[in-house]
């Protein structure tokens, strides 16, 4: 920050156990963010069955700046700014296609897919100019990891593998749970605006004491004994594994009930052929793990919320403005459980959802709260007291502690300083 900004000092408003609502209101804080978060730490941009063909492109964003996901002509995955050079006209204004070149509808300046100028529009008029230096802009660094593609413009830092740390797991165990160990991100996506700060949702996702208020009224109508999973007597787990990731572990739960499936509320019998697909791929006995353990309830900071049976991807768009893009969860090579997932994300999330609008309501009150000044601070005390390390040193405490929201705290503060 510069003597002359009006930004006040990051750390005189972020406390081990409390924070303090301007953090949420403050544009220039916003703007702060953008450039030393968003713009210097790994992002999830998409998935590489999004773009499953030579040539196939589909738009996405790393916060507000838009982004064109490609698979040039060679299968290689690049990440283009969406963006002409020549007067920053909008490049490609489709979600998604199959095209080798881009072509500006301002001045018509083509381009290839791997983001070097072809040609310009009555070229005598650049007679004797170069092309080069005036291509696309591209994000610094791609990282993929089990078909997660990641981008970070910045062009030095820790690799991909150092910033996703221990909730690499997740990712294998979410991948795990095909029988293939791949996903096909192919059902599209919802998109969900909310006037409320991206942070609140970032908290939420892992936020294991709003459920069982929040969703009440779900958990009635569904009998399906959720409800005890974030209640006092509950084995399930927060978690942090630093670096901003954060984890409601339902794990112990599902284990201690001992059903596969049980995580997805159906059994083998309703599933069969999911079920043999998953003992032919594992054996009995792994396949029945991967089957209790089920799929995560991960948060990779700072965006993409793994959601079980959802991906949840987050766009801040303003201080007060955030667009959530969801998609259903696909296993490569189970179509009768995939149907399932998606009927299930619909019914959750989509239009006429009730889980999604739950949070959502929660979230614009909170945005709302946060602009009144007092109580200016935040608490975020919740299980201090039995906050402890598991055996791989990660902070865990019970289901309905704020380890998680501590723990995104700590690394935003240290992103921020930097």
């Amino acid at each position: 920050m510069t003597e002359t900004s009006t930004l006040p000092r990051i750390d005189s408003l972020i406390e081990p156990a409390r924070v303090h609502s301007r953090l949420y209101t403050d544009r220039e804080i916003f703007e702060e963010e953008m450039r030393r978060i968003w713009h210097r730490t790994w992002v999830y941009i998409g998935h590489e069955s999004e773009v499953p063909n030579a040539n196939d492109y589909v738009t996405k964003s790393i916060g507000p700046t838009p982004v064109l996901m490609v698979r040039d002509r060679q299968g290689e995955i690049r990440l283009l700014l969406n963006k002409c050079p020549h007067r920053g006209n909008q490049l490609c204004a489709y979600k998604q296609g199959n095209r080798a070149t881009f072509t500006c509808p301002y001045h018509s300046w083509t381009f290839a897919n791997t983001g070097e100028l072809m040609g310009y529009a009555l070229p005598d008029g650049y007679e004797g100019v170069s092309k080069a230096g005036v291509g696309l802009g591209k994000v610094a660094r791609i990282g993929i990891y089990r078909g997660f593609v990641f981008g970070s413009m910045a062009a030095e830092g820790p690799t991909l593998m150092e910033h996703l740390g221990g909730a690499k797991a997740a990712l294998d165990q979410l991948c795990d749970n095909s029988p293939t160990g791949e996903l096909e991100l192919t059902a599209g996506f919802l998109q969900h605006r909310t006037r409320a700060n991206w942070k609140f949702m970032l908290e939420n996702e892992t936020d294991g004491y709003h459920p069982g208020f929040v969703h009440a009224s779900i958990f009635q109508v569904t009998k399906s004994g959720i409800a005890n999973l974030y209640g006092k007597d509950s084995t399930a787990l927060t978690r942090d594994y630093g670096n901003g990731h954060t984890e409601f572990d339902l794990r112990p739960e599902w284990r201690r009930l001992d059903t596969p499936l049980k995580w997805f509320g159906t059994s083998e019998e309703r599933l069969p052929e999911y079920t043999a697909a998953m003992k032919a791929a594992y054996g009995d006995d792994r396949a029945r793990q991967i089957m209790i353990d089920g799929s995560p309830h991960t948060m990779i900071f700072p965006n993409l919320f793994i959601a079980e049976i959802q991906l949840f991807v987050l766009q801040p768009m303003a201080v007060d403005e955030t667009i959530q893009h969801v998609t259903a969860v696909q296993f490569k090579g189970a179509p009768d459980i995939n149907r399932r997932l998606r009927q299930q994300t619909m019914g959750s999330v989509g239009p006429a959802g009730l889980l999604l609008a739950d949070d959502t309501e929660m979230y614009e009150r909170n945005h709302r709260g946060a602009l009144i000044h007092d109580p200016e601070w935040l608490v975020l005390s919740r299980g201090l007291h039995r906050e402890r390390r598991d055996e791989n040193g990660f902070r865990v405490a019970h289901s309905t502690d704020e380890v998680p929201q501590r723990g995104i705290w700590r690394h935003y503060l240290s992103l921020m300083q930097e």
